[in-house]
């Protein structure tokens, strides 16, 4: 079956936080947005009609996980990442920054040190200012328009302090896809230094041709134990307001821990529809995300030529993975607050600012182009004329 991603989908006066509430984040109302990282496609038919088909049953009483579900998501790793993990390793969790918030609630205290490695996911840093934990940072490199990690700067200056490492793998904002090598030293570190690892990898099946996403778990028996994965169809499959989403933790005594926290607050019951369209697109979605990532990779190259050929003063730093843009506008010689006005206001189109994303960010913007085609070209054309205009007008 082939799916049509160049169909737009109307969004506005749905609560749809992207484009209905565009006005009260940017102060606009007509710019394209190209913001908050979820998708403007319809979910895989399999998912809706899964969740038609429960709606007419008519009664949404109290539900628990089935182990059709369960299953669904063990085979779904197996397959599509070559990992074989346990039933028993899975928890439930409503989404992957509640995890974060409750993981670092359960295993450090506040004071504790949560490392992250900016620019990097910008909620990293509110869960962790939330427990009342600090937070450390490792700087990313970026190399000839590539994000490395430095690990030298890890080593020779870990803080004490840090009791775990939030990874995002893939990244977010910079789209790099962590290799075997790169995850394998970096947990080495963790386990010198008695650092307990928590993998974000929400975008790990959005993964582009030519690069392969490595669970960080996957590596070893001894990180596995040291470590706990973040997962969720949310990304995958356009499944956000879901909320369902899977903690794996090989670790019997941290699984326990992490399952007592969630008893605690009342956590573990899973959201009834969120479970069947998680299952669903497990079971029937892959066609649908194959089809789709090869429409968002080609998104990606239409951006990366055209500003390369237009534009050249915002350079899109290599992509290896997410529906995400990480732009480097420093060629502009924008402030950041000028950069946002720039887009936003001359532009017309509504990006993610870079410095939200930590210090580091400073000076770029993260582009969101799983949408169709047309509003992607429509947004460079925008850019384009707004470019031209500030340069002739600063003649």
């Amino acid at each position: 079956m082939n799916y049509n991603f160049d169909l737009p989908i109307d969004r506005r006066n749905s609560a749809c936080l992207k484009w209905d509430h565009l006005e009260n984040s940017y102060g606009v109302q007509d710019a394209i947005p190209m913001w908050v990282a979820d998708m403007d496609f319809c979910s895989p038919p399999a998912v809706i009609e899964a969740l038609k088909c429960r709606v007419e049953h008519g009664v949404y009483g109290y539900s628990v996980r089935p182990d059709s579900y369960v299953q669904a998501v063990v085979d779904w790793l197996g397959r599509r990442h070559q990992w074989k993990i346990e039933k028993e390793w899975l928890a439930h969790s409503p989404g992957v920054l509640s995890s974060l918030s409750l993981i670092i609630h359960a295993f450090t205290k506040p004071g504790d040190k949560v490392l992250v490695q900016s620019p990097v996911y910008h909620n990293f840093y509110r869960v962790i200012k939330a427990q009342r934990r600090e937070v450390a940072v490792n700087p990313l490199k970026l190399d000839n328009e590539r994000y490395m990690m430095d690990f030298e700067s890890l080593e020779s200056n870990l803080d004490p302090q840090v009791r775990m490492m939030i990874l995002c793998n893939p990244h977010n904002p910079v789209g790099r896809v962590w290799s075997r090598e790169e995850l394998t030293r970096l947990g080495e570190i963790c386990l010198k230094h008695n650092i307990m690892v928590v993998s974000d990898e929400i975008h790990f099946d959005l993964v582009h041709s030519r690069h392969k996403h490595i669970p960080f778990a996957s590596i070893s028996p001894e990180l596995a134990r040291n470590s706990i994965t973040c997962i969720a169809p949310s990304k995958t499959f356009n499944l956000m307001d879901q909320h369902t989403s899977s903690v794996i933790i090989p670790n019997t005594k941290w699984r326990d821990t992490y399952i007592q926290a969630m008893n605690d607050l009342s956590m573990a019951s899973p959201d009834t529809f969120g479970v069947i369209a998680a299952e669903a697109a497990y079971r029937h979605g892959e066609e649908w995300l194959e089809q789709m990532l090869q429409y968002v990779e080609h998104n990606v190259q239409v951006v990366t030529r055209f500003l390369k050929e237009h534009v050249s003063e915002i350079k899109a730093i290599q992509s290896e993975g997410t529906f995400l843009i990480w732009l480097d506008c420093r060629g502009l010689k924008l402030s950041d607050q000028e950069l946002e006005h720039f887009f936003v206001h001359q532009a017309k189109v509504a990006l993610s600012a870079g410095y939200h994303f930590g210090a580091e960010g400073s000076g770029f913007m993260r582009m969101n182009v799983a949408c169709p085609r047309s509003i992607v070209e429509q947004a460079l054309l925008q850019i384009e004329t707004a470019f031209h205009s500030m340069t002739v007008g600063s003649r």
